[in-house]
C-alpha cells in the first residue's frame, strides 16, 4: 500500500529531536512520496537538504503569507534560485490568511499574484494556504494565469459550495488529520463532496493533530505540546474512505492516481 502526503513540514524545527527516527520510520509505514513545503527564505534550504537526502521527498519551495512582513529584498531571486537547482520542485507553501493578527492584504496578494504567475509560467503545482479569505482567493484565481497541471487547497477548509468552482478551475482538496478533531466535523464533511479525481490527503505535519482516540503515533514539544507525526497519514485515508463510503484499498488507489496527475511521477 502506497500512501501519498501532499503537504507536511518536515524541515520544520519542532520535528529536529525526532528527525532521524521519522524519517526513517516513513517508508516502513507505507509512506511512498512526500510533499515538503517550505514556508519563508530562512527554511527554503531545510527543505533542499531533504530532497537531496531522500528521493521519496518531493520539495516546495514558497512564501507562506504569515511570512510576508519578513521577507527580504531579495526573496524572489532566492526563490527563482531554488526553483532552477529543482525542476521537479512545486511552489508552496503560499496563498491568503485575514485570520492573523494585523494581516497586510496588499503585501500577501503581492507576493501571491507573483509565486503564482511563477507557477503558470513554468507550470508548476502550488500549493495554497487559505484562512478567511476565500472570496478574495476565488476572486484572485479568477483573474490570473494558472498552472495546467492544477493547484493544492491544502487542508481545505472553505464552504463545501464553494469545492466545485475551484474544481473547475484546477484545485486538488487535501484531507488532513486535524479534521478528525470533534471541532472540525463540518471541514471534514465537505470532502465527502469533492470530486474523487480532485481528492488528496496530508498530514501538515507537524502541526493538525488527530485526536488522541485516532493518534497512532503521540508525539510531543518540548514545552509539552502535542505534534503531529508524519506517521499519521494512514489517519488521513482511513477518515476519507469513512466518509466517503469507500472501501480504504479504494481511497488509496485513488489518490495514488491524484498525486501523480498533480505532482509528476517521481523525479
Amino acid at each position: 500500500m502506497n500512501l501519498y502526503d501532499a503537504h507536511s513540514h518536515l524541515q520544520d524545527e519542532r520535528l529536529h529531536p525526532w528527525l532521524p527516527e521519522v524519517l526513517g520510520m516513513l517508508p516502513r509505514a507505507g509512506v511512498h512520496r512526500v510533499v515538503v513545503a517550505g514556508s519563508c527564505e530562512e527554511d527554503w534550504a531545510a527543505v533542499a537538504s531533504l530532497a537531496r537526502a531522500h528521493e521519496w521527498v518531493k520539495p516546495s519551495f514558497g512564501l507562506h503569507p504569515w511570512y510576508v512582513k519578513e521577507r527580504s529584498p531579495r526573496w524572489k531571486d532566492s526563490l527563482l534560485g531554488w526553483l532552477d537547482e529543482f525542476p521537479g520542485a512545486a511552489i508552496g507553501e503560499i496563498g491568503l490568511d485575514r485570520w492573523i493578527q494585523n494581516p497586510d492584504i496588499a503585501d500577501q496578494l503581492e507576493a501571491f499574484r507573483w509565486q503564482l504567475g511563477i507557477a503558470a509560467e513554468q507550470n508548476r503545482p502550488a500549493a495554497i494556504h487559505c484562512l478567511k479569505a476565500w472570496g478574495l482567493l476565488d476572486e484572485t484565481l479568477r483573474s490570473v494565469a494558472l498552472p495546467r497541471c492544477g493547484f493544492l487547497l491544502h487542508s481545505y477548509g472553505g464552504p463545501s459550495e464553494m469545492v466545485p468552482q475551484f474544481a473547475h478551475l484546477g484545485a486538488y482538496f487535501s484531507f488532513s488529520p486535524g479534521f478528525c478533531q470533534e471541532r472540525k466535523a463540518r471541514q471534514a464533511l465537505t470532502f465527502a463532496v469533492v470530486p474523487d479525481d480532485r481528492l488528496l490527503a496530508e498530514t501538515d505535519a507537524p502541526d493538525m493533530c488527530p485526536p488522541d482516540s485516532l493518534n497512532p503515533h503521540p508525539l510531543w514539544a518540548a514545552d509539552g505540546r502535542p505534534l503531529n507525526h508524519p506517521a499519521n497519514l494512514i489517519v488521513s485515508y482511513r477518515k476519507l474512505a469513512e466518509l466517503r463510503g469507500a472501501s480504504l484499498e479504494e481511497i488509496v488507489t485513488q489518490i495514488e492516481q491524484n498525486f501523480i496527475r498533480l505532482f509528476g511521477p517521481s523525479d
